[in-house]
């Protein structure tokens, strides 16, 4: 999926396959992960960005986006690092399809601005159904090089959208 916001083509992005080969083995915690079946489902996927079926072998891993963002773009993100709980698939999957409009949209959200350096520069509290305006706001700044996408009842990372 991809979405114009004032005039910035922008898209959600899911973890790379890359680091989910290697969260698939040892976490961001340093911890080695364990796969389960979901006999519930409903669990939010960071992998393809949807909700998990009854059955579905995941894996809850501890993820450090904005450390992960940060070394691949040669910052320290210094004081901001943070790790915190994913769902992933635990034997690979076929990654975001993007064309059910925005990953779990259905509850409030948090949207977390970051600058290149890799600092925060504010955020907002969304309602269901705000966040096109969310992302208006954020990357109406030109400082703002991408957010992050919380879920409010557990602060954890959904996903990240950039600007293409």
């Amino acid at each position: 999926m991809t979405f114009t916001v004032n005039d910035v083509a922008c898209a959600p992005r899911a973890i790379a396959a890359g680091v989910l080969d290697e969260l698939r083995v040892v976490d961001d915690a340093g911890r080695r992960t364990e796969s389960f079946a979901d006999e519930e489902g409903g669990a939010p996927l960071r992998c393809c960005l949807r909700r998990s079926a009854v059955g579905e072998r995941i894996a809850l891993v501890s993820y450090a986006p904005l450390r992960r963002w940060a070394a691949g773009a040669g910052v320290d993100p210094g004081a901001y690092d943070e790790q915190g709980p994913v769902f992933v698939h635990a034997d690979g999957c076929a990654g975001f399809a993007g064309d059910d409009g925005y990953p779990f949209a259905g509850a409030h959200r948090t949207v977390r601005r970051y600058s290149a350096e890799g600092s925060i520069l504010g955020g907002a509290l969304v309602g269901v159904g705000g966040l096109d305006e969310a992302f208006r706001n954020a990357f109406d700044d030109p400082d703002v090089a991408f957010v992050h996408v919380r879920a409010v009842e557990y602060g954890c990372f959904l996903y990240e959208v950039r600007r293409t």
